[in-house]
């Protein structure tokens, strides 16, 4: 193993009840423009990380909302009961992954959007960066296993 596999991030939300811990180094870090997203950050975007759930250890209370995507697949948001704030995702079509909202990470600095997904969507107000590959809806991948 090397010493990225090692790398533990702390985070949690605006009140800090909820706070996790994440080991590793993210399979990827995107910026999303879906409505769902839109909606559930209240901004243009959102950004997260995707780890594997087995190196991610939540602690406090925790609430949840599901619902499906324009896909078909089982997305599930959570959330801190007391101030709101979006802490991290699952989806069916990823299930052994989580998605961690960059945002509420600690210190999230060293991270790096690599991707820009549901670009459809994108409000003329919202710019981000014109450099990343850029899809219109969400591309047609699954995680990698680690080999």
């Amino acid at each position: 193993m090397n010493e990225h596999t090692l790398r533990v991030y702390q985070g949690g939300c605006l009140c800090s009840a909820v706070r996790y811990e994440v080991e590793g180094q993210p399979l990827v870090v995107a910026h999303c423009h879906c409505e769902s997203c839109q909606r559930g950050s209240g901004a243009g975007h959102s950004t997260g990380a995707m780890f594997p759930a087995d190196k991610f250890k939540l602690s406090g209370p925790i609430a949840e909302y599901k619902y499906k995507s324009n896909n078909g697949n089982e997305v599930t948001r959570f959330f801190c009961p007391a101030c709101g704030s979006p802490v991290f995702g699952r989806n069916s079509g990823a299930k052994d992954y989580v998605t961690v909202t960059l945002g509420t990470i600690d210190n999230s600095n060293e991270f790096e959007p690599q991707v820009v997904v549901f670009a459809r969507n994108q409000k003329l107000w919202d710019v981000i960066e014109g450099n990343l590959p850029t899809f219109d809806a969400q591309p047609d991948w699954k995680p990698k296993e680690d080999e």
